[in-house]
């Protein structure tokens, strides 16, 4: 299977719905509880090599499996369980660490993290379906 279409269906999938999620939450959620802790500018360089790496994660862990056993809804749930572990590992261990963190952040961005992988994985599982001989 040629994994280009479909990594790129993922990423473009993550990032797009990622950014959406950023811009309309960040005022709402994520300033609040961090403040000043939050740059007034991301580090581009590291937003990009995890919206690069992290599709990848989903290919491996998600795509491929439901490529060979499953399907679509396997390559659903594969992603968002990879996304709650991953957001989750994040997430509680900030909480555990930083001060400001709070629970309702926590819940709100593992659900999140979750549906996104899920969603994205779903897609490129979509694309590489319909790229199969």
């Amino acid at each position: 299977m040629n994994i280009v279409f479909p990594y790129l269906t993922v990423t473009v999938t993550f990032v797009g719905l990622d950014m959406i999620w950023l811009k309309s939450m960040v005022e709402r959620l994520y300033r609040p509880v961090l403040g000043d802790m939050l740059r007034s500018e991301p580090n581009l360089a590291a937003a990009a090599l995890f919206y690069l790496a992290y599709p990848a994660g989903l290919i491996w862990f998600a795509v491929l499996p439901a490529q060979h056993e499953g399907g679509a809804l396997r390559a659903f749930a594969s992603g968002a369980l990879l996304g709650c572990f991953t957001y989750s590992t994040y997430d509680l261990t900030n909480q555990a660490t930083l001060r400001n963190w709070s629970t309702g952040l926590s819940v709100a961005d593992i659900g999140w993290g979750s549906f996104l992988a899920g969603v994205s994985a779903w897609a490129g599982f979509v694309v590489a379906q319909r790229m199969a001989p």
